[in-house]
């Protein structure tokens, strides 16, 4: 059986010395990138396989609903992966699915709606609703580690925090 090493929410998904740099953390064997939009575009899925192929890790690229499928029938086989998206809803889907994970980091996320998104640390804006979800993430799922990093050199914001300036 697989598993979730770390999971990323990132809006540049594989990028540079970042996925260099985390894909050498231990145990992983492998990039899972799900995305509606990457993994229907043949010219961006491979793009998406060629660029994790240079951090020395099998990079698969699947929809949210290919990668629920994978787990329920496969459990990812025998990969250990580090599991990045764009959004929080979709790691909140997959988590809700029953796809299990400890450890999620936040590392990118651009402003949406001016009214709505608060920057909560250098590189990621959120609204109330994302919150809530790393909230519920957090206490009803069992997704321990939830912290706000851009780059692995650069200093982490605790979801308690973060949830400080949504008054939760």
């Amino acid at each position: 059986m697989g598993l979730v090493n770390l999971a990323r929410v990132d809006e540049r998904l594989i990028h540079g010395q970042v996925m260099m740099t985390l894909s050498q953390k231990s145990g992983v064997n492998s990039i899972f990138v799900v995305d509606e939009v990457v993994a229907q575009d043949k010219f961006m899925r491979d793009l998406y396989k060629n660029a994790g192929s240079r951090t020395g890790q099998k990079t698969i690229v699947v929809t949210p609903e290919k990668a629920e499928f994978y787990w329920d029938e496969y459990q990812f086989k025998d990969y250990n992966c580090i599991l990045i998206s764009k959004t929080i809803s979709v790691i909140y889907d997959l988590v809700k699915h029953g796809i299990p994970m400890k450890e999620l980091n936040i590392g990118g996320i651009a402003q949406k709606n001016a009214e709505k998104d608060l920057l909560v640390t250098k590189s990621v804006y959120l609204n109330k609703e994302d919150a809530q979800r790393l909230k519920e993430l957090n206490e009803a799922y069992g997704v321990e580690n939830i912290y706000f990093q851009a780059t692995p050199s650069a200093p982490k914001s605790t979801l308690k925090d973060v949830l400080k300036q949504f008054d939760l």
